[in-house]
C-alpha cells in the first residue's frame, strides 16, 4: 500500500508538470524547463530513492533483505506509476510510448514496456530472496549470480542512456537559458530504441534469476 501510494504521489507531480509544460500532451522533443524546476526534479528523484530504501531498513537488519525490499518496492512503485498516469491522464497510449525515465546522471529515455519489464524482474528477485530467507537458506545469491544480475542491469541502463549521451543531451539541455530553449533540448528526439543492449542485459538478468531460483530450490 505504501509503494502504491508513493506511485500516486509521483504521478501527481507529473500531472502538474505536464499541465504546465505539455498542455497538448507529452512527447519529444522536450520543452525546456526553468532551471529551478529541473534541479528540484533531480533532488526529488534522489529523495524518492531514499524513501524506497527506508521501509526495508525498518523491517530487517539484514543487508540482503533490505536490498530485496528495495527491489520489491521499486518494482511496485514503478509499475503503479504508469497505472496511475493511465488513470489520471490516459497516458501512456501504449507500452511502446516513449518516456523520460530518469534524470541522473543523464536523462534516461525508453519505451514504457522496458522499465515495466525490469520492475517485474526486481519483484521476482525480491520474492526469491525473501522466500529463501523465510525457508532458512543461508546463501541465496552466489558470486556468479551477482555478476549476471549486475552485468544485466548495467547493460539495460546503457540501453536507456546511450542515445542521450552520444547526442550530448544532458540535464542542462532541459533548462531554459535566458528564456530561450537550448538547442539540444529543443531538437532532441529519441531514435530507435537500442534493444540489443536491453536484450543482452535481459538475458543475463534472467540467467541470474534462474541461478538464484535453482540454488534456493535445491538448498
Amino acid at each position: 500500500v505504501f509503494f502504491i501510494a508513493m506511485a500516486f504521489l509521483e504521478s501527481a507531480v507529473v500531472v502538474y508538470l505536464r499541465a504546465l509544460y505539455y498542455p497538448e500532451g507529452f512527447d519529444f522533443p522536450l520543452v525546456p524547463m526553468d532551471p529551478v524546476l529541473v534541479n528540484t526534479e533531480v533532488f526529488r528523484e534522489l529523495a524518492t530513492m531514499v524513501m524506497l530504501l527506508v521501509p526495508g531498513a525498518l523491517v530487517t537488519r539484514s543487508a540482503l533483505e533490505r536490498f530485496a525490499w528495495f527491489c520489491f518496492g521499486f518494482g511496485i512503485w514503478d509499475i503503479f506509476y504508469y497505472v496511475w498516469l493511465k488513470v489520471l491522464l490516459g497516458w501512456p497510449s501504449g507500452l511502446a510510448s516513449r518516456d523520460l525515465l530518469f534524470l541522473i546522471p543523464v536523462p534516461w529515455v525508453g519505451p514504457v514496456w522496458a522499465p515495466c519489464v525490469i520492475s517485474l524482474g526486481l519483484i521476482a528477485l525480491a520474492l526469491l530472496i525473501l522466500r529463501g530467507r523465510s525457508n532458512g537458506v543461508s546463501r541465496l545469491v552466489d558470486r556468479w549470480s551477482w555478476m549476471l544480475l549486475i552485468s544485466g542491469a548495467l547493460l539495460m541502463i546503457v540501453s536507456f542512456t546511450i542515445d542521450p549521451m552520444t547526442r550530448s543531451f544532458g540535464v542542462n539541455e532541459l533548462m531554459a537559458s535566458n528564456g530561450e530553449a537550448l538547442t539540444n533540448g529543443r531538437d532532441y528526439v529519441p531514435e530507435t530504441f537500442p534493444w540489443p543492449w536491453f536484450a543482452a542485459g535481459f538475458v543475463l538478468s534472467v540467467a541470474g534469476l534462474l541461478r538464484t531460483w535453482r540454488s534456493i530450490r535445491t538448498a
